[in-house]
């Protein structure tokens, strides 16, 4: 393996290639837009890789993040967060220079928006399908009426159409509730769609998550889909069901920095602020923040027996490491954590070391930040 000395986030490229490429033979399949989260890998190579699979637009989480994408030449850019109004200035010049897409979840946003820009913006309106975290009831006609009628007002935005993303999906278990869960968004979405389509014909449908687009096949009367987690994949959708441990593409490289065989422990240099405090459970019920893999020249591979990180402080992290278990790391050594959540991880640490020796830089922090 390459030389690492410290806490280091590895990109298997051949994997997150082939899941790059799932997915958009996937939407090609079923006839919809792939218009894929780059919140989860934030780098503009990594971005040029959809791009060389037939991807034009793309998601984002953050005005900023917009406008780290533009550079590199991305002209149609959805901003998946509650429009905030008092970014106007960084809104409007964005839309001078790409097609700018935003979320409403309220009139009074747009009318304060639409007083301090100068150049056309597209507003999804975004509906809550069972997330419970934003967005408005499907069935809440008069909030979707007032907001409407807040555009229709407005001299430079237009409506694009309506807009969810199925958070729930990451509380199945398995990959019968995950599909559940799409049935249940896409009639939810698509009866919503209906409702307004004469009055407004080319209303786009947009759904997103990960699980429900990583398996579901039935995508009728939906327009585009945006999952990001999927470049990566993680633990924790390989619990629920929605990728395989072999789709995983990323894993944490960590110096082991001291070894406690009398307690069973390996203590290394990886904690909270490389991984994030999410947690997972394995089928079994144990949690944990990890699962380690041993690193190889050109990657990495699983053990006999899985072996998890149990704690995390700042900079430690605590691996229960049994007597048993054929390889026993010693300091000094690197081994490799699967990470749990990919998206919070690969935040966290800012850049990537290709297996093959490449690095890859992502959006700066002071951007992300800032």
């Amino acid at each position: 393996m390459i030389n690492i000395s410290r806490p280091t986030l590895l990109l298997d490229e051949a994997i997150c290639k082939s899941n790059i490429q799932s997915i958009a033979n996937r939407a090609s399949k079923a006839g919809v837009v792939l218009r894929p989260h780059f919140k989860t890998h934030q780098s503009h190579e990594i971005g040029r890789w959809f791009r060389e699979a037939g991807v034009t637009s793309c998601t984002v989480s953050s005005v900023q993040m917009a406008e780290y994408f533009a550079t590199d030449g991305w002209s149609d850019i959805t901003v998946a967060f509650p429009v905030n109004y008092l970014e106007a200035d960084v809104i409007d010049r964005l839309a001078s220079q790409c097609r700018m897409h935003i979320l409403a979840v309220a009139p009074e946003a747009i009318l304060a928006l639409d007083k301090r820009i100068s150049h056309p913006v597209h507003c999804f309106i975004e509906i809550d399908t069972g997330y419970g975290r934003t967005g408005v009831k499907p069935e809440d006609d008069q909030s979707i009426e007032s907001i409407l009628q807040a555009i229709a007002g407005s001299k430079h935005i237009s409506f694009a159409g309506f807009l969810t993303h199925a958070g729930q999906s990451y509380a199945a278990r398995n990959a019968k509730t995950i599909l559940e869960v799409h049935e249940t968004t896409r009639n939810s979405m698509v009866a919503l769609g209906n409702r307004y389509r004469k009055r407004y014909p080319h209303v786009v449908l947009s759904i997103g998550d990960t699980p429900t687009c990583s398996l579901a096949e039935d995508f009728t009367g939906i327009q585009e889909i945006r999952p990001g987690n999927l470049v990566f994949y993680d633990i924790q959708q390989m619990y629920i069901g929605a990728c395989r441990r072999n789709n995983i593409a990323i894993a944490l490289a960590c110096p082991v920095v001291a070894v406690y065989r009398d307690r069973q422990e390996v203590i290394v240099h990886g904690g909270s602020v490389h991984f994030s405090k999410d947690m997972a459970k394995t089928p079994g019920g144990l949690t944990h923040f990890g699962e380690v893999v041993r690193l190889r020249d050109t990657g990495w591979e699983l053990l006999d027996e899985p072996v998890f990180v149990k704690s995390l402080s700042q900079e430690h992290g605590i691996i229960s490491w049994p007597h048993e278990q054929g390889w026993q790391p010693v300091p000094g050594e690197v081994i490799g954590v699967l990470p749990v959540h990919a998206c919070l991880t690969a935040d966290a640490m800012g850049a990537y070391l290709t297996t093959s020796g490449h690095k890859i830089p992502a959006m700066p922090s002071g951007i992300r930040r800032n």
